[in-house]
């Protein structure tokens, strides 16, 4: 489990990391009846991830296993809202599904890379890297807003399902639709970033191909 009589399952911040588990489940299974509740059990499990990064940092316990716990958190929670997302609005659930092949597509593919250039988080970019992604995963403010404003868009489009909110002005939009405005830009730069990551996550990958099979001799293609 680790060194020293270390169980690395139960550092503090995996512990906070299966609190994010049980709450995003929670939210699903409230997802199709009870919006208030699921969205404020969704909102919470988001708001861990901020704490438990923060802790393993404080205490000296980042982790693989927490890295990919968080990683993995991540992505299935934005996917299963997704799924929800498709269901609520059937005439855009083409949109919601490639939104989440890309999502999970592009982070497997560019943690699968990291793993095998010996980084040892998804949130490792190389040098080689896009200018966005680089300000995307090395300054924790930009991450944040991303991030955030990236899951304040779907769940301001979960709620409007079931009515624009309370007003914030007489007259003017209900607080979910405002949300949505507020939060699209946010929304489309993920998505752009993910495309991003995607496309520069299976260069290197090739790159690495290239390097291996110059190592084992392979033969190259003759120039003109």
């Amino acid at each position: 489990m680790g060194g020293k009589g270390e169980n690395v399952l139960l550092f503090a911040p995996n512990v906070i990391g299966y609190a994010r588990v049980a709450l995003a489940a929670a939210s699903f299974w409230l997802m199709p009846s009870r919006p208030g509740p699921a969205a404020a059990l969704y909102g919470a499990s988001a708001a861990l991830d901020a704490v438990d990064g923060a802790v393993a940092r404080r205490l000296h316990q980042g982790t693989r296993f927490g890295a990919m716990l968080d990683m993995l958190t991540d992505r299935l929670s934005s996917m299963c809202l997704l799924v929800n997302l498709a269901l609520l609005y059937p005439a855009t659930a083409a949109l919601f599904q490639l939104s989440m092949a890309l999502d999970i597509a592009s982070h497997w593919l560019h943690l699968h890379c990291t793993t095998l250039e010996g980084g040892a988080s998804h949130k490792n970019v190389g040098g080689e890297g896009h200018w966005l992604l680089r300000l995307y995963y090395t300054h924790k403010p930009v991450l944040f807003v991303v991030c955030a404003g990236n899951e304040a868009f779907y769940c301001a489009l979960y709620l409007l399902r079931f009515g624009d909110g309370p007003r914030v002005l007489p007259g003017g939009p209900g607080l979910f639709r405002l949300l949505l405005w507020v939060a699209t830009p946010m929304a489309a730069l993920k998505f752009l970033l993910n495309l991003l990551q995607l496309g520069g996550a299976a260069a290197r990958l090739a790159a690495l191909d290239a390097a291996a099979r110059r190592l084992d001799g392979a033969p190259r293609p003759k120039t003109q």
